[in-house]
């Protein structure tokens, strides 16, 4: 292949995976505490204060940081299209912009309908850099993390994610049941 084939092979608009590494990597020693609680946010754009949030909290304000992708408007409008595609497991009657997008089992839906899904297996070498992936803990308790470009010795990737005790990278990847693996490419989308 020559290299002007090459070069015409690589959309130039594709989103740099490891923008979005460094985007999670940013939030550690920031976000110091896990804090769950529902809050009312602004919209678009809203999100809890920088030093506190759950594990979703770092996939968001990665996405923001480093796509100027805004999971809540994006997870918000998929909703409001098709909500019965959702978990109904909080009861909910009709979407809630303050909280979906901040809910695992929300993302993982919306991932899967982005078709940016992809297989789960045992090999840390099937994980890239800003791949997302999530785990069931112990508890039934969804979870998300972001793949790190960082490996242990063996290749195993190291993850970033916020699983209680603020934002860490560590390694964690098959910590728990991982449940889903995503690699999710932000289209344009213009912004209020």
């Amino acid at each position: 292949m020559t290299l002007p084939a090459l070069a015409a092979a690589v959309p130039v608009h594709a989103p740099d995976p490891l923008a979005l590494v460094r985007a999670a990597r940013g939030q550690i020693g920031v976000t110091r505490r896990y804090a769950p609680a529902y809050v009312r946010l602004a919209y678009p754009d809203g999100d809890v204060p920088l030093e506190q949030g759950v594990c979703t909290d770092v996939v968001i304000r990665a996405y923001r940081k480093a796509y100027h992708c805004d999971l809540q408007h994006l997870v918000h409008e998929d909703m409001a299209r098709a909500f019965s595609a959702y978990p109904k497991r909080w009861g909910m009657k009709q979407p809630d912009k303050n909280i979906d997008h901040r809910r695992v089992p929300n993302l993982q839906t919306f991932f899967t309908r982005q078709k940016a899904s992809l297989p789960v297996s045992g090999r840390g070498a099937d994980y890239l850099p800003g791949d997302l992936v999530t785990q069931m803990l112990p508890g039934n308790l969804p979870h998300i993390l972001i793949v790190s470009d960082r490996r242990r010795d063996d290749g195993r990737p190291l993850v970033i994610h916020n699983i209680g005790q603020g934002t860490r990278e560590e390694d964690w990847l098959f910590g728990a049941t991982v449940t889903g693996h995503y690699r999710f490419v932000p289209r344009s989308q213009s912004r209020a």
